[in-house]
């Protein structure tokens, strides 16, 4: 974990990526702008799926019951709420311009607000030349990420961010945005720092005096910082 971008390796296995990518293979793809805010509209020229309710379903529950119940997705991001997937395809000459996402998505009574961007990779690095995902983060310079195929990367949504241009080849990923219930980025990377220590001493010593000292700690920091 870096500036705020968590990777989630091997979210996905070869069986999870097969069933996605069956599913996707019969599904109409139609332009992505029909999905973006006004200023995002203008930068972003990609293809979404259309799936039906049923492999809708399928895909969703699939992809979403890995991420939601990962360790490391639930140490970063203290999840509150996540959106549905997006299923978006890049080809030859596509990509999608900097911008910013949306701080609030989904429509009445159901609006959330956007804390946390998450990118599911459904193909190969070696599927696409270019195509890597470009964040604005905290680091001296741009990170750059194009991860294998069931890997997924977690980061701020309110960072400037890009898909470079597809040269050759096919990008597909999956994509869901999550509300946080911690706003404050920096606040939730230290808490995942320390989730991952109390995680640790819960696993080699279960009850010590130190692992309670620090789930105290946890505790007094999620009720100081939480808000739901």
């Amino acid at each position: 974990m870096s500036s705020g971008i968590t990777r989630i390796a091997h979210l996905l296995s070869d069986a999870d990526l097969a069933a996605v990518r069956a599913l996707l293979a019969d599904a109409p793809f139609v332009d992505g702008r029909r999905s973006a805010g006004d200023d995002a509209r203008m930068q972003k020229r990609n293809l979404e799926a259309e799936l039906d309710d049923d492999a809708r379903r399928q895909a969703d529950n699939l992809i979403m019951g890995r991420l939601t119940t990962h360790p490391e997705y639930l140490r970063a991001a203290l999840p509150v709420r996540a959106a549905r997937p997006i299923y978006a395809k890049y080809e030859s000459g596509m990509a999608y311009g900097a911008h910013l996402d949306a701080p609030l998505m989904g429509e009445a009574p159901n609006r959330y607000r956007s804390d946390l961007a998450v990118t599911i990779f459904l193909s190969a690095p070696e599927d696409c030349d270019g195509g890597e995902l470009v964040i604005n983060d905290d680091s001296p310079a741009p990170t750059a990420v194009k991860y294998p195929a069931g890997d997924a990367v977690l980061y701020p949504a309110d960072t400037l961010h890009r898909v470079a241009e597809i040269t050759r080849g096919v990008r597909l990923v999956a994509l869901t945005w999550v509300q946080s219930l911690v706003r404050d980025r920096g606040q939730r990377r230290l808490l995942a720092t320390l989730g991952g220590v109390r995680d640790g001493l819960a696993a080699q010593a279960p009850g010590s005096p130190e692992h309670r000292r620090v789930e105290q700690v946890y505790s007094g920091l999620i009720r100081m910082w939480g808000a739901l």
